[in-house]
């Protein structure tokens, strides 16, 4: 709700913005359809700029190398949650309460208009408008195709006042007030609203009196008629009909003088008011590039062979002479047999991986939203990253959940809680059935105010069978390097890079 009403300021700062540009350029120029345009324009426009955000890309170049992380982890101490600030509690309820107050107000007036035209003596009209008669005193109005008017304006059958409401009707004026009193319900605290609201009912009025001056109503008498009929519509806000309340400035705008065709030059006003709201709007993205000379290590293999791990490692395999002769090389196992397999064990690849609902980004930001930094992992300030593995069921439930590769038992249980609170996946496929597939997530914890920045895991690194870091590497005895590959990354995980040793066998 706050994220709502934040979007909802920055509404009321445009509204109070395309107002003033109207009052002060355009509020006295004569074209009255153009104005009624720029009102209407400018007041759905404040709601649709907010919700457009142009997005720029920036490039930073550092020198020092990532830490391996999933998603933006922020460091959040668990602590008790603080009670929520009261005006965060008191401004929505108020602001409900107004939204609600407007609307009744409006829902009201169109009720009573249509149970005034339900009582009615009706008489459709020719030009598809309907003379709707009353016993009531009331002064006409007209509400989309209906014209209100009493006993005695009825038999008057004055043109000017027909004319009067046909042109609101022929203009669709009452589509108008109804979006605008829309608008005004979501915007009640802004006095900017509200006076454009004002003026676009005397638009509707200008607009209706130049309907009844083109057809040739002498121009004094009909402003005689204007001053005896002025009076308030009597709780019908949403009606359009003679009222005293712009009576002056309908008659000034009578006799003014028709504005240039220069005049529409002040309209281009409108561009740098949309660019400056769009640039506030606008928001930048780092995307970071990490520099820092190669580092080469050299190996003795099976064949020869060269890896590049991550912007600083590369690994050199030298060929070294074949083993005993009489080695068997594996079979590949026919489809039913692995799929007999997949029945009691879990799967490290399959056809079809298994997927977080919403895709890898969905994962990475359901990790980012829940992942909380232990308090006694921030009080002695421990940091690393930890490597979760767990089995994705057949029916998409996560099970087996373990730490392959341990930090500290308060940030190895958090990463555990994490993932054993992922809702169902989209089970893993192979040959047409749902399989029991392994699946790795590393998460890195890293206090704020380290020196390393946080982004995507690149790879993972496994000797043996188990996840290692890349300094690991340098421990293994020449010549001790059976074989090495990499699995490419699936649905989001990072690549595996796999290193077997003698030490295995």
């Amino acid at each position: 709700m706050i994220d709502f009403l934040i979007y909802d300021a920055k509404v009321a700062v445009l509204i109070v913005v395309f107002y003033m540009f109207y009052r002060l350029l355009l509020s006295k120029e004569t074209f009255h359809r153009v104005n009624r345009m720029v009102l209407l324009s400018t007041a759905l426009l404040s709601f649709v700029l907010p919700l457009c955000v142009i997005t720029t890309h920036q490039t930073v170049v550092l020198d020092a190398v990532p830490v391996v992380s999933v998603g933006d982890l922020r460091s959040e101490v668990l602590e008790e949650e603080s009670s929520t600030p009261w005006w965060q509690l008191v401004i929505p309820i108020l602001y409900i309460i107004g939204v609600l107050a407007t609307l009744s107000h409006t829902l009201l007036s169109v009720w009573k208009v249509m149970m005034l035209v339900r009582r009615s003596e009706r008489y459709p009209q020719a030009d598809g408008t309907t003379l709707c008669v009353v016993k009531d005193d009331v002064p006409p109005f007209s509400f989309c195709s209906y014209i209100v008017m009493n006993h005695s304006d009825y038999e008057a059958n004055d043109a000017a006042v027909l004319a009067h409401e046909r042109g609101h009707i022929r203009q669709h004026h009452s589509c108008d007030v109804l979006l605008v009193d829309l608008l005004t319900a979501l915007q009640w605290f802004n006095p900017a609203m509200w006076m454009l609201r004002a003026d676009l009912r005397a638009i509707h009025e200008y607009e209706a009196d130049g309907a009844v001056l083109s057809q040739g109503i002498n121009a004094r008498q009909y402003q005689y008629l204007l001053i005896t009929k002025a009076a308030s519509i009597g709780g019908y806000s949403i009606a359009n009909g003679i009222s005293h309340s712009t009576l002056k400035n309908r008659i000034t705008m009578m006799l003014h003088k028709k504005s240039p065709r220069s005049s529409f030059m002040k309209l281009l006003a409108l561009i740098p008011i949309v660019g400056v709201a769009l640039a506030l709007n606008a928001e930048t993205v780092n995307d970071y590039v990490y520099q820092q000379p190669p580092k080469k290590i050299v190996k003795k293999g099976k064949q020869k062979a060269t890896v590049k791990m991550g912007p600083i490692n590369e690994i050199v395999v030298v060929e070294q002479a074949p083993a005993t002769q009489g080695k068997v090389e594996p079979v590949e196992m026919p489809n039913a047999m692995k799929v007999e397999k997949a029945e009691k064990e879990a799967f490290d690849v399959v056809e079809q991986m298994p997927q977080f609902p919403g895709g890898p980004a969905a994962l990475m930001q359901f990790l980012s939203s829940n992942v909380k930094y232990p308090k006694e992992a921030f009080e002695q300030g421990i940091q690393g990253r930890v490597i979760a593995n767990f089995v994705v069921e057949k029916d998409g439930s996560i099970s087996e959940a373990r730490i392959v590769k341990s930090v500290d038992p308060s940030l190895d249980t958090e990463a555990l809680r994490v993932v054993n609170a992922m809702p169902n996946w989209t089970p893993g496929m192979q040959s047409g059935e749902a399989v029991r597939v392994k699946y790795t997530v590393p998460i890195t914890f890293r206090l704020q105010g380290g020196s390393t920045e946080k982004v995507a895991e690149k790879y993972i690194l496994e000797i043996d069978g188990k996840v290692a870091d890349d300094s690991e590497i340098g421990n293994i005895p020449s010549g001790d390097i059976k074989s090495m590959h990499i699995e490419k990354g699936v649905n989001g995980q990072p690549k595996k890079i796999i290193i077997t040793t003698k030490k295995k066998e």
